[in-house]
């Protein structure tokens, strides 16, 4: 095939436009009607992943895609930056949890790209390889494990090649074989657990293993395993079809745990609306052929989450209190509306989440930048701070069963994360000696300048935006700059340190946070102000924000590079289809990008609280409003686009970024390379760094290209 190159002159100078001879993509129209809108879709063929012409496209396409990155310099270059700033921080630890006297954990050594699993004796502080999961194949990766309450056996969940649809496995600590039992199918998120006498797992079932069923994130079972039987005969505890009297929809999620003391098993049936119905059972109740269980949360009650001690049932609501407060009523007698207040809401931050160790309940209080932690204790309710330092707080218990040691991982966008011990009878706050490496990090903060600003948006609201940039650096409009957010379920965009963002800081390039609406960073109603209705604010916001930058000079429209991920996809799309002249690239990741096909992909009708149904007339016009793909325009002169697509993707099937990047190939009159970055080894995301690396040097080096960075301008044809 014929490559035509962009040819560049200096680093500011601008590119010179040339055609790219994309491998072919017909378009086959399909009309569709939305309550008297029609649109038209070009590109629904590529949505049979199974045609063997579409696989051969994906291919092609992923193919091209290499042929022009591997003609841009120093890829390679930014792939061992960004591994040789991962080893600065040591070895990484993910899962941590103590039982009697033993350590357990996973950990990605500083010069190896998957975890695996050990122990650490902690009178000797001596550590143990438990288990490699490369034993079990290439690729194979640890998702999650859990310990029975003796230390005697693990089970641990099992990926491959970032794939999430996962199995269970169990290991005996005694022989160091896995055993014999094999369950699942269970997606990455879902958690498990032993039962009280370690002869049993509780966990979720899906359906289905196969990634390409539309039933794959549907009519999932809460299911009782008993160790060493056949797994057909797994316990059905809870689903859709055999228990009716739930009410349970088909994409709801059925997970269940115990309570830390045992009496009683809990049933949330999830999705990504946070407001769950909640159930309990007593634990008794598993020996019954069919378990009794008691509904105690209704989704109008507007509680994200609950924490039960003995008879105590705690709350986290925001019930008339969008940043959240906590509350306290009986178990067996819950009365929500004259519940005790535990924590009042406060008035410029928001209560985040909670969790327990065996007498402490802990809590966050965050304004989307800070996130700090306060104990309060169960059964007298005295409650105070924490003080870890300064940053984003995010604490578990070690074993709430046991004891009440936490562990608190401490991060600033320019401080790499620390992991800190505490135990609130000790009182004493410490930096953990065994869950920490020797970091050779250089001083980020004699480096970086960080600003937290808010901005206006186009209603007049105020939107926090963060800025990271070199000291020192000429605000003259000539820089490149980095604007990412996302703006979805209320998840807070909070600071984090990146070893892949901060190589792009050393190329000069500014970052920046954008803190749009559809986030949690102000509470409920910032959330709220950012879906299905509301959606618009989020991709305005982010207008907004890149706006500022080059407003301010940090950076001019033929340097700035917009970035979203999963559901900032719906960010990114509608970013660029409302303001293509406003930016120079586009890095849509697994994005979100045509809206208004969602609901019937697998994952599609959990997305439904969030964004709405094709049911409702009303949510179909903001499902139209979203949607990126059927807003790209013949002769729009749109930016330079590099789509990620990770072809093991479940959570956003491949062909919606593919027929993104489809659409914007056919249409666009920039000139400008539109490519689709199509990952075999890779899923919604991945734990191996060599594929993240691997991934980010080849889309950083073209955002580089196309912003006119001199270091990554190909040579001249």
């Amino acid at each position: 095939m014929k490559n035509i190159f962009l040819a560049a002159g200096l680093f500011l100078s601008q590119i010179i436009s040339a055609q790219y001879n994309y491998p072919v993509t017909p378009e086959k129209a399909v009309v569709d009607d939305y309550f008297g809108t029609k649109i038209t879709d070009q590109y629904r063929w590529l949505e049979d992943l199974k045609n063997p012409e579409v696989e051969k496209w994906f291919k092609s396409q992923s193919d091209f895609s290499h042929s022009i990155i591997n003609t841009i310099p120093h890829r390679e270059d930014l792939y061992k930056r960004m591994k040789e700033v991962q080893e600065m921080n040591g070895d990484s630890f993910d899962a941590i949890f103590q039982r009697q006297n033993t350590y357990f954990y996973t950990k990605t050594k500083k010069n190896e790209n998957l975890s695996k699993l050990y122990s650490r004796d902690l009178s000797s502080g001596k550590e143990t390889l438990i288990f490699d999961p490369e034993t079990l194949g290439k690729d194979t990766q640890i998702t999650n494990f859990a310990i029975d309450s003796k230390a005697k056996k693990i089970a641990i969940l099992f990926s491959k090649s970032g794939g999430e649809i996962c199995n269970l496995r169990i290991l005996d600590l005694t022989t160091h074989q896995l055993l014999k039992d094999e369950i699942g199918p269970i997606w990455s998120e879902f958690g498990f657990e032993f039962t009280q006498d370690d002869k049993g797992i509780l966990y979720t079932k899906m359906s289905t293993s196969d990634p390409d069923s539309n039933m794959l994130l549907k009519d999932m079972k809460a299911m009782l395993h008993v160790i060493g039987m056949d797994t057909k005969t797994d316990k059905i505890l809870a689903s859709r079809e055999e228990y009716p009297e739930l009410n349970a929809l088909t994409e709801q999620f059925t997970s269940v745990y115990f309570t830390d003391d045992y009496k009683y098993i809990v049933l949330r049936l999830s999705s990504v609306k946070s407001e769950s119905p909640i159930f309990v059972a007593p634990y008794s109740e598993l020996k019954n052929k069919k378990v009794k269980w008691r509904q105690i949360i209704k989704p109008s009650d507007d509680i994200t989450d609950v924490f039960i001690s003995g008879d105590k049932l705690f709350l986290l609501t925001h019930k008339d209190t969008p940043n959240y407060k906590i509350t306290l009523t009986s178990l067996s007698k819950p009365d929500l509306n004259n519940a005790k207040v535990v924590v009042p809401e406060s008035k410029d931050k928001v209560i985040i989440s909670i969790h327990n160790s065996k007498n402490y309940l802990y809590y966050s209080l965050g304004d989307g930048i800070v996130r700090d932690k306060y104990q309060v204790n169960i059964n007298t309710l005295v409650g105070k701070k924490v003080d870890f330092p300064t940053g984003v707080n995010s604490s578990l218990s070690l074993n709430q069963r046991e004891n009440d040691n936490i562990f608190c991982n401490n991060v600033n966008w320019l401080t790499p994360l620390t992991t800190y011990e505490y135990n609130p009878e000790k009182g004493d706050i410490v930096k953990s000696k065994y869950l920490n490496s020797e970091t050779n990090y250089p001083d980020y903060n004699a480096l970086y300048t960080v600003k937290e600003i808010e901005v206006k948006s186009h209603d007049g609201v105020m939107v926090p935006l963060s800025i990271i940039y070199p000291k020192n650096m000429k605000m003259d409009g000539s820089n490149p700059a980095y604007i990412t957010g996302y703006g979805g379920y209320g998840f807070s965009y909070e600071p984090r340190f990146s070893a892949r963002l901060s190589v792009l800081l050393e190329q000069g390039v500014i970052l920046a946070v954008a803190h749009v609406r559809g986030g949690g960073e102000k509470g409920e109603r910032w959330h709220e102000a950012g879906m299905k209705a509301t959606k618009p604010n989020t991709w305005k916001d982010f207008i907004a924000c890149s706006e500022y930058l080059v407003n301010q000079k940090y950076t001019s429209p033929s340097k700035l590079i917009g970035n979203g991920v999963s559901a900032g996809g719906i960010l990114i799309g509608r970013a660029i289809t409302a303001r293509p002249d406003l930016y120079a690239v586009a890095i849509p990741e697994v994005g979100l990008t045509n809206a208004l096909r969602t609901e019937i992909t697998a994952n599609g009708p959990n997305q439904i609280p969030e964004i709405g149904t094709l049911k409702n007339e009303e949510d179909t016009k903001h499902l139209i409003e979203m949607d990126a793909q059927s807003k790209v325009k013949k002769g729009v002169k749109y930016p330079a686009v590099i789509v990620r697509v990770g072809m093991n993707d479940s959570r956003v099937v491949p062909w919606m970024p593919g027929k993104f990047a489809a659409a914007l190939q056919n249409n666009s009159a920039s000139g400008k390379p539109v490519l689709l970055y199509a990952n075999y080894d890779n899923g919604h995301f991945t734990s191996d760094y060599d594929v993240i690396f691997k991934e980010y040097a080849d889309i950083f080096a073209f955002a580089l290209w196309q912003v006119g960075h001199p270091d990554f301008q190909p040579s001249k044809k």
